[in-house]
């Protein structure tokens, strides 16, 4: 296949009236068609139309994100922020359309399962009845999202990106780190009634929206949404409870032993992330990183060795910080084109290497399954796609060498620890969406209030109570899919227990565990999230005990770990 480099790729503003013109005429052939094939050449035309449009937006985003200044692709993202909900509407015709076909019974032994799920799950999420409320979210992320890509931080007397700033936050000096929280807590300050509107603006509108279509509150919808397919609210419940039981004392006893280890009293928000004197740091610069990566994956597997060649051809990566570009990192893909592409703000600490493991992780996931997956099934569902990513940081832990050298020990032991650590703070930010989105009436200080008590629930360990306003309950502010992917985070929770079980998997016999990954992420969507768990010989979170291993795992290989400095 003849790839070009991601900067030559041609834009051109995709119609979205020709696109709805082409799924009407779809819609009309599915209902005179006359054989299952009628049906199948309608969806082909269906998809063909959607995998050009969608291309054209995710280039558009993607060269928007990469300089949110320019003001060229600003505007396109507002047209696409525009039309997007348009052209849902439209595409939950066509999903009706065969939902209702005479011939469903046939085309469900021609075509995978899933997608008629996903076809009954949009006519869930979608209606022409909200389609102003839609363009209005599209909207409030957009100014949401400009907003953070702008804002600078000032740290000792000089304006910084979030990303450089988190370096600092991360800093072996704890004077330092505190020092770096507090510049963050003074910019959110600053910025407090921003964010505090343009957030209540969003709870608002959601909530309208799901009212309009019969539910009770946004949180029925936004699983819809998200794509849920194998769990609901009830089983995200009894994950929570079980993170609390089994997952929470762990941490908070793990921490202590840190605590006592680095000569303080307690965790505060500022040694969260801290376990050594000294942190582990990459020892190669950012091109460094980028070379090392390829010759893991060369070494890895002759599948990731191709996929990282092409990555590098194609100049895939955009991963140096610059004025003007968002703050998040992320990948993405031009279907029309077959091509994944990253994007991400090295800073010089750990989250440079995470990087190319992790939204490598995606990338490569895209790569193998894209060429046999139906197009409508992708990566799938959210929480099947972070298994991909968080599972390739576990199987990277054998190169780690490369990237830390006599650290590399250290990076693997604060790697897990994160891993660990972040499925309680994952879960806060979910459980947070859940009560929000139930009480969209709550003011700013009652939303700050419910952070402030989950926090203490499940992040015993800390607290942030000399670090001013972040003290009060506002960190929830920072964490951007808050305000732009609603319920979104508890599928990294649910990932990184499986990438864990990968990780205890992979010691055993690295190559066998690979190979069972390997079929994993070349599945792509085509079975709903617990099944592709099985199916790679693992245990769904969602079952009892699951996060006791997960728990014991953790502990054990840290203990292992720790022995060896």
């Amino acid at each position: 296949m003849q790839r070009m480099k991601v900067s030559e790729i041609p834009y051109e503003r995709a119609d979205a009236e020709k696109v709805c013109g082409v799924i009407d005429k779809a819609v009309e052939k599915i209902n005179a068609a006359k054989s299952v094939d009628d049906v199948l050449e309608a969806r082909g035309l269906v998809n063909d139309a959607l995998r050009d449009f969608y291309t054209e937006s995710s280039l558009a985003n993607a060269r928007f994100t990469l300089n949110t200044k320019d003001e060229f692709y600003s505007a396109e993202k507002d047209y696409y922020d525009e039309k997007m909900p348009v052209v849902q509407v439209s595409y939950l015709k066509y999903a009706d359309a065969i939902l209702r076909s005479k011939f469903l019974d046939e085309l469900k032994t021609k075509i995978n399962p899933v997608i008629i799920k996903q076809f009954e799950l949009q006519k869930k999420a979608v209606s022409d009845a909200i389609v102003p409320e839609m363009q209005k979210d599209n909207a409030l992320v957009t100014e949401y999202s400009k907003f953070v890509s702008e804002c600078t931080y000032n740290f000792r007397g000089k304006d910084i990106t979030l990303g450089e700033l988190r370096k600092f936050a991360q800093d072996s000096d704890r004077a330092t780190r505190k020092e770096a929280y507090v510049a963050l807590g003074k910019t959110l300050e600053k910025h407090s009634d921003f964010l505090d509107d343009v957030f209540d603006r969003m709870v608002k509108n959601r909530d309208l929206m799901a009212k309009k279509m019969g539910y009770k509150n946004y949180v029925e919808l936004g699983y819809y949404n998200m794509g849920r397919l194998c769990y609901d609210e009830k089983m995200v419940k009894v994950f929570r409870e079980n993170v609390l039981n089994d997952i929470v004392p762990v941490v908070t006893r793990l921490k202590k032993q840190v605590a006592e280890k680095l000569g303080i009293d307690h965790m505060r928000l500022y040694d969260n992330d801290t376990y050594f004197q000294e942190d582990p740091k990459p020892a190669l610069d950012e091109r460094g990183i980028l070379k090392a990566g390829q010759e893991m994956y060369k070494d890895m597997s002759p599948e990731t060795g191709a996929f990282m060649d092409m990555m590098m051809d194609t100049d895939a990566f955009d991963v140096f910080t610059r004025e003007g570009k968002w703050t998040g990192g992320y990948m993405t893909s031009f279907d029309k084109y077959h091509q994944p592409f990253i994007f991400a703000n090295f800073n010089g600490t750990t989250a440079d290497v995470d990087v190319v493991t992790h939204e490598a992780g995606h990338a490569f996931a895209y790569y193998m399954s894209e060429p046999v997956v139906p197009y409508e099934l992708g990566l799938g569902a959210m929480e099947t796609a972070e298994t991909h990513s968080m599972s390739m940081e576990f199987f990277a832990w054998k190169y780690m060498d490369m990237f830390f050298g006599k650290d590399a020990n250290k990076y693997r032991y604060k790697h897990l620890f994160d891993a660990l650590t972040f499925i309680p703070y994952g879960t806060i930010v979910d459980y947070f969406q859940h009560i929000v989105y139930e009480n969209p009436d709550m003011t700013p200080k009652e939303r700050d209030d419910v952070w402030l008590k989950l926090e203490k629930e499940f992040r015993p360990w800390m607290d942030a109570d000399d670090v001013p306003y972040l003290s009060k309950g506002t960190r929830w502010q920072y964490q951007n899919h808050i305000f732009e992917s609603p319920f979104y985070y508890i599928d990294y929770c649910l990932a990184q227990t499986v990438a864990i079980e990968f990780l205890e998997e992979s010691q055993k016999d690295y190559d066998k565990a690979f190979k069972a990954y390997l079929a994993h992420a070349t599945r792509g969507g085509s079975y709903v999230f617990t099944d592709l768990v099985r199916l790679a010989g693992l245990k769904s979170p969602f079952e009892e005990g699951a996060l006791k291993e997960v728990a014991k795992t953790s502990e054990n290989i840290l203990s292992s770990l720790q022995k060896t400095f």
